[in-house]
Order: C-alpha cells, then structure tokens, then sequence
C-alpha cells in the first residue's frame, strides 16, 4: 500500500473535469494539494515545469492535464492535440524524475485501442491494429505517455503507472457544442431543444455505436485507489463494465430533462469506432469497481449542468 497521507500531491490540470474530481476526491486522503494554474506554469514549456516542481517538490503527481475534445475537434485540430498532449506529459514525466517523485499516475484515455478491437478491450490489446482515425492524434499522444511510464520505470525504477478512462462524464464537463463529447453535447442539445419547444434534434451518426461511460467522481476514486494499490508496468483500463447504443443515450437524456420531441439521425456525421468497451477485470482484482449506474449519473450530471452559463440560454 502507498499512502498519501501528508504527501505533497500535485493535481495536473485541476481546473479540468477530471483534476477537479481528484481535487475532491484528495479532501478524504490527509494528504497537502498543489495546484497551479496555466497563467503561472505553461506546461507545454519545459523549463516552466521543470522550475515550478523544483520549487514546490510534490512527493506525487496525477497527470490529468491534457488537451481534449470530441470527434469533430480533433478532426479539426491535429496539430494541436498531438504536439501540445505530447509536450505536457513529457515535460510533467521527466522534471517528476529530477525531482525524485516517489508516484505519478498517468491518466490516458481508451482511445488508445485499435478501432476494432475484440471486444470488451483487455489492456493488452495497445498497439495490435489501426487507431480510429477520428481521434489518432489524441491516442497516439496517449499511447506515448503510456510508454514515458514504462520507461522511466524501467530505466530508473520510478514507479510510475498509466491509467486509462473509458468515456467520462459529470461536473466540469465541456458543454460547447463544436468541441464536446458525445454525452455532453446531447444534454445540452435536448435542454435548448426543451427550452425552444421544437419538436426534434439532431444526433450525430447513425445512432448505433456502443459506448461505456463513467462518473467522473467514480473515476477519481478508482485513480485515487490505483495510486494505492497498484505499482507495474501495465496500464490499467477504468471503466463501468456497461455499455449502450448512442440511440439508448440520447432517449435516457431526454427521458432526464423532459423532451418529448423526436430524434434525428444525421448519419453523414461519422460515427466513430463502432463499439468500445473496456474489460475492467484487472482492476475490479485490485479492490474496485464503479459505484453509480449510468441514470443516476445523468441526474445528479443534469442537476450540475443547470447551475452552469450554458443552461440559461436557447442558442440556436
């Protein structure tokens, strides 16, 4: 076991969705927090990094800063999510070994495996077919981060270790209907679709994916949990266990808010790997499994997303 108690813990990218979870999630664990934000540390800068951690000498470190978008942004954005999730996570790698971190826990994403991969996904499926081309830029930045870990475990023995998220939702999500996920975009869609009274919304693709999704607090307490128990070399899949069709989301969410309208199918929008669910046996091994159910989660998510700017407006 690995204890955070009294640790100097360093939240990367705490202002995100998934940092701002960790942050809550760290209340519980007796441990000191660092935060810091980007108008102070560039983390695509190495010498930011490298100084700012020199400096405030965090014991551990959750690398959850990254650049992040949906199908449409990283279409739209290569460059930028390829070079600057490149740069974060090996500039936070390497200063977290010159300043002797004794733990650092990678976050990547499941988009890391071949767009058709048997499914549910075991974590030995990285590297043994093509990436989805929607998100490749994204994945194969990820897929660098995961292997940062291993070396640096490898060569130096920093016990370093890689985590993969399924598909994340819940408080501090990304709302903006041209870079969101799929969950997101769909509430925000049915509530404005709601607040207008028209009588349908669009859906991207045709509806049939399967997907896996994930409350982002359920995510952090397993993030937290892995930190504990866990030291290898192997990336670990965090996820539900559960899947559901894009067709079954949308209906759920508009069950949620209240839409009775009808739901259009654009199926000239791509649909993204048709299925992705991951095989979470490893982890539930390690003394965890998700605690809420997908309906739950949209209640207590759509309750969240009505204290926010975007829940006020109609835009069109």
């Amino acid at each position: 076991m690995f204890d955070l108690k009294a640790k100097r813990v360093w939240v990367a990218g705490h202002r995100g969705m998934v940092g701002s979870a960790l942050v809550r999630r760290l209340v519980a664990e007796n441990c000191s927090v660092l935060t810091v934000s980007r108008d102070v540390v560039d983390m695509r800068r190495q010498v930011d990094v490298e100084q700012w951690m020199a400096r405030e000498k965090p014991q551990v470190v959750f690398l959850a800063a990254a650049k992040v978008g949906g199908i449409n942004a990283n279409n739209i954005y290569p460059a930028e999510f390829l070079y600057e999730n490149l740069m974060i996570e090996a500039n936070i790698i390497q200063a977290a070994y010159k300043v002797g971190v004794e733990k650092l826990v990678f976050l990547g994403s499941t988009c890391i495996y071949p767009k058709l991969a048997a499914q549910p996904i075991v974590e030995e499926s990285l590297l043994t077919g093509p990436l989805e081309p929607t998100n490749e830029w994204y994945a194969i930045a990820k897929i660098a981060g995961i292997k940062l870990c291993q070396a640096y475990r490898r060569q130096y023995g920093c016990d370093f270790i890689a985590a993969q998220p399924t598909n994340l939702y819940g408080p501090g999500d990304n709302y903006d209907l041209a870079n969101s996920h799929v969950l997101p975009a769909l509430l925000r869609k049915a509530h404005e679709a709601k607040l207008r009274g028209d009588a349908s919304f669009t859906v991207w693709g045709s509806g049939t994916p399967l997907r896996e999704f994930l409350h982002v607090d359920d995510l952090a307490d397993a993030v937290v949990h892995l930190s504990k128990v866990f030291s290898g070399e192997g990336h670990i899949n965090i996820g539900s266990g559960q899947e559901v069709s894009i067709r079954k989301l949308a209906e759920m969410i508009c069950a949620e808010i209240g839409f009775k309208g009808n739901l259009v199918f654009d199926a000239s929008k791509p649909d993204g790997t048709p299925r992705k669910l991951c095989d979470v046996s490893k982890l539930k091994a390690l003394g965890w499994d998700h605690a809420r159910d997908l309906k739950t989660g949209l209640t207590q998510t759509y309750a969240d997303f009505l204290k926010r700017p975007e829940s006020a407006g109609s835009q069109k």
